[in-house]
């Protein structure tokens, strides 16, 4: 069962990658394929309850390749850590099929009390759902859920649920909602977008800036009229002023 998941995930990278020439390139070159390596033994280890060697292992691989991944994660077929240095992966994290990874993502827990932390069983990371990608430097956090081909932008920080197909960017995260639905689901590098959605904060930033270059462009010309109305009255006072 292991070797079929490792050997997805090197076709995963080989469809996903194009800088990856060869199954035996991504085999010994790949810092993100040995991660999962790692995290595959130690994942059979942790249920096999060797709860402290699936630890050693999974610090061995952390040592290794600046990836971090808890053992008790569940994570399914054919998954990429593109680049990956920095990547943590908390132990009730839950992610899905066909899921992409860029590096300096966490998927971290967010926990009322210590208390709380050592109650066996309780979510406290997020689930990722099949088909997510996930830009570098983005940080989810918390129990939530990022749903099923949703996209996830560079350094966002996201801690509410993101729904299926959308793209979450910004600090905290917003949902951009996809024009095109069916492109939004195909792959792209560093979970970009399709049609270029901006940031929605932004667009009401850019249209406030020309409703006001629009504002002062009418005030110019009021000022304008006023000049003129005020050159008009001069000119009728000074006539009846010579008339008299």
């Amino acid at each position: 069962m292991v070797f079929k998941r490792l050997k997805a995930d090197i076709d995963a990278f080989m469809e996903r990658d194009p800088a990856a020439r060869s199954a035996i390139e991504v085999v010994i070159l790949y810092q993100g394929f040995h991660a999962i390596v790692f995290y595959r033994f130690a994942h059979v280890l942790w249920n096999a309850q060797f709860k402290f060697l699936g630890r050693f292992v999974s610090q061995l691989g952390r040592w290794l390749t600046g990836i971090e991944i808890h053992p008790g994660a569940k994570i399914g077929c054919c998954f990429v850590i593109d680049h990956g240095t920095g990547v943590v992966i908390g132990e009730t994290a839950e992610i899905g099929d066909n899921v992409t990874i860029y590096h300096d993502v966490t998927l971290g827990g967010v926990a009322p009390s210590v208390d709380s932390v050592q109650q066996v069983g309780v979510k406290r990371h997020p689930t990722l759902r099949d088909g997510v990608i996930v830009g570098s430097g983005a940080q989810i956090l918390g129990p939530i859920t990022v749903g099923e081909d949703a996209r996830v932008g560079a350094n966002a920080v996201v801690t509410t649920d993101i729904p299926a197909g959308t793209t979450a960017v910004g600090i905290p995260a917003r949902v951009i909602m996809p024009k095109d639905k069916d492109k939004a689901r195909e792959f792209r590098a560093y979970a970009t977008t399709a049609d270029g959605a901006p940031d929605p904060v932004q667009q009401v930033i850019e249209q406030m800036r020309t409703q006001l270059a629009e504002l002062k462009d009418r005030v110019g010309e009021l000022e304008n009229e006023r000049d003129l109305l005020r050159t008009e009255l001069d000119d009728g006072t000074r006539k009846k002023g010579s008339v008299a």
